[in-house]
């Protein structure tokens, strides 16, 4: 087992880490930007390292000054989260050749499963079913519409090395396209240093559902049911729930099978999340596979009963997955609540917090970094906390909720949580019938 390891990250999965490891007896290292100093993962690790200036690019993503922290600090391993460096290839091979173990699957796989039309002629090699679409990357504007025209529109470009609706453009006709493909290549380029993308058929109304599996190093792979994400804006998750209300035992079942064909073909170690698009008729399809810990990953956690980052730290560590139930206890729903305002088109809301109160009670976790007086950078992500809450059904879990919802009052800045309390209220949410498109046509007043 580690003796120290230091957390390549921030806020509330930095602290949700730090935790972990408490409870392992393994000591932390966090790190931090000048604009972090105040923040609570800087409080409760047992050592802290300022690694920079408030940008991402000198800070959270600037490997050598990691990497030297680590050395400074002593530590033998390094969890990434989730975002920055957390899927970096580069980053997982000059850990291993720092002789510091990186937490998560090893550069070659991350690599494998990173580049989404590799991970997709994968899962496709080994029946699992896929969206139908280019074989590989398509650089030519000419080929790409050949490909669109074959497969029939809408299509849609994606980047080979992306994620988060960074480098996406769907295409509803042949005259959209060209446009539309550069400006795909060119987002790739800014977002991930890659300009590679890819062509899929567009599945008009899917639901968003992906399977959590866990692979270590002895060739063990489990998958711990689904989570449905369905409620997204502009590709980025805004509420999460596990059970999904689209899936029944058997098509739950056959969907995590299909998942670990896929992973455990390439011997897959660590956390990660397999992707699916499940359309109107219950067919589904692989989209991508994320090789990291997942923001949504505390639902998975309550129904399963199982602290997937612990099991993170125990497969790095060289144990074995441990085995649990296959068949979800109850309902989890997350909402993420984040420094934006949503009468205004979800426009971002730093600055200081002048009061907050997190709600309580039985079947209720609140993740974050935040805390009154605290003062949000505008630097980052968003996202301040999550609520998690727990029900015996999906009915239970709606009414703890909102609930918990009303009782959760942060004041200084805007926030999600009036947005959340809307769509508590609107029937197509409250009866399970939505799909990705839900709030294209859902109205905040």
């Amino acid at each position: 087992m580690f003796n120290k390891i230091l957390i390549a990250n921030r806020g509330e999965i930095a602290l949700r880490i730090i935790r972990t490891c408490k409870e392992l007896g393994i000591k932390t290292v966090a790190v931090y930007s000048e604009a972090d100093k105040d923040s609570l993962h800087v409080t409760f690790a047992d050592e802290a390292v300022c690694i920079g200036p408030a940008p991402s690019k000198e800070s959270y993503l600037k490997i050598p000054s990691i990497i030297s922290a680590a050395h400074i600090t002593g530590a033998d391993a390094i969890h990434p989260g989730y975002g920055f460096l957390a899927e970096n290839a580069n980053f997982s091979e000059i850990c291993a050749e720092s002789d510091i173990k990186f937490i998560g699957p090893s550069p070659k796989m991350i690599r494998a499963m990173g580049n989404k039309s590799f991970a997709k002629e994968t899962m496709k090699k080994n029946g699992v079913p896929v969206i139908p679409g280019s074989e590989g990357i398509i650089n030519d504007v000419g080929e790409g519409k050949k490909i669109s025209e074959v497969i029939g529109f809408p299509v849609i470009i994606k980047a080979s090395a992306g994620g988060g609706g960074k480098g996406m453009r769907i295409v509803w006709e042949p005259g959209e396209f060209e446009n539309a493909f550069r400006t795909a290549k060119i987002e790739a380029e800014a977002g991930f240093g890659n300009a590679d993308v890819y062509i899929e058929k567009f599945i008009e109304n899917p639901r968003h559902v992906e399977i959590q599996v866990l692979g270590d190093m002895h060739g063990n792979a489990y998958y711990y049911g689904e989570r449905d994400c369905s409620v997204q804006r502009r590709h980025q998750k805004l509420i999460e729930e596990s059970p999904s209300p689209v899936l029944d035992q058997g098509l739950r079942e056959k969907m995590g099978e299909a998942a670990l064909l896929g992973v455990r073909a390439v011997n897959y170690e660590g956390a990660g999340t397999v992707e699916f698009l499940v359309d109107k008729h219950k067919h589904f399809y692989f989209m991508e596979m994320n090789t990291r810990i997942q923001v949504e990953h505390p639902v998975t956690e309550w129904v399963y009963g199982v602290d997937l980052v612990r099991q993170q730290v125990l497969v790095a560590a060289g144990e074995n997955v441990e085995t649990l139930p296959s068949k979800p206890n109850g309902h989890s729903i997350e909402f993420r609540i984040n420094a934006e305002d949503p009468e205004y088109n979800f426009r971002p809301s730093p600055g200081k917090i002048l009061s907050l109160h997190c709600p309580g009670g039985f079947g209720i976790r609140v993740d974050t970094h935040i805390y009154g007086s605290y003062s949000i950078p505008p630097y980052y992500d968003s996202l301040i906390a999550k609520l998690i809450v727990w029900g015996q059904n999906r009915n239970h879990a709606l009414a703890r909720g909102r609930r918990a919802l009303e009782e959760f009052v942060i004041e200084g800045i805007k926030t999600t949580i009036p947005f959340h309390l809307k769509v508590l209220e609107d029937r197509r949410f409250l009866s399970g019938n939505f799909d990705t498109g839900f709030l294209d046509i859902f109205e905040f007043k």
